[in-house]
């Protein structure tokens, strides 16, 4: 940890907390990945040859609803609660991505995993390390985020292949950008918010680590993922 996190064991206890968050939500989601995957009833519920069911669908746009929820009432919210509420949403999302483990090999999700864990790591600490500060990059980051959507919506009507695999470059790279920008805002949090908000913020802080890490664990998927025969 930086220099700061040592001399201010307040930022430590912070810091480790939002990082302990994160990690249990990247465990439950596994954990609801691999459930889908070893449960044919579950995973028959969820999928279909054709695509997801009804309540495949429910379940992948759940955790919007919860995402929405937790943003919007975190001062009201007890900090008990907003931890229910993220870990209910990474299971959420856990179940929606278990369709990844019955498509692709479970050698290249390993490596693909392990390789997202290496170079989250090593973005985050670049960016709480970082004497620059990178504030002033989230424009560029917001602006960069909703056109990869955009983009990625037109795709489902263009099919491009080629595009696609385009699309996967930028969203590993925005994400990498955006690793670095979160972590060293979530330290910034830490600053900002009282002492009594602190531990909602840091689900928050955990939240937003927990979505860069997915998305660049998914976009680089694209690239190394060996899809079963």
């Amino acid at each position: 940890m930086t220099e700061g996190v040592r001399q201010d064991p307040g930022l430590r206890d912070y810091m480790t907390s939002v990082y302990l968050r994160m990690t249990g939500g990247v465990a439950a989601s596994s954990a609801a990945s691999w459930l889908v995957a070893h449960d044919d009833t579950l995973s028959s519920a969820l999928f279909t040859a054709d695509g997801l069911t009804i309540l495949g669908w429910i379940v992948t746009f759940a955790p919007l609803g919860l995402v929405l929820l937790l943003s919007a009432g975190i001062n009201r919210l007890s900090a008990a609660a907003a931890g229910l509420i993220f870990l209910a949403y990474a299971v959420l999302v856990g179940l929606s991505l278990g369709g990844l483990l019955l498509a692709y090999t479970g050698t290249s999700l390993a490596t693909t995993f392990i390789a997202t864990a290496a170079g989250f790591a090593a973005l985050a600490w670049a960016g709480m390390v970082s004497r620059r500060d990178l504030s002033g990059l989230g424009a560029f980051f917001t602006i960069g985020l909703v056109g990869l959507i955009v983009a990625m919506l037109v795709n489902l009507f263009v099919r491009s292949t080629s595009f696609d695999m385009a699309l996967s470059a930028v969203g590993v790279l925005l994400f990498a950008g955006l690793t670095a920008f979160d972590a060293q805002r979530v330290k910034r949090l830490y600053y900002e918010a009282v002492d009594e908000g602190r531990d909602r913020s840091a689900i928050i802080g955990a939240l937003t680590l927990y979505l860069d890490f997915l998305n660049l664990f998914l976009f680089l998927l694209r690239f190394t993922g060996e899809r079963r025969q």
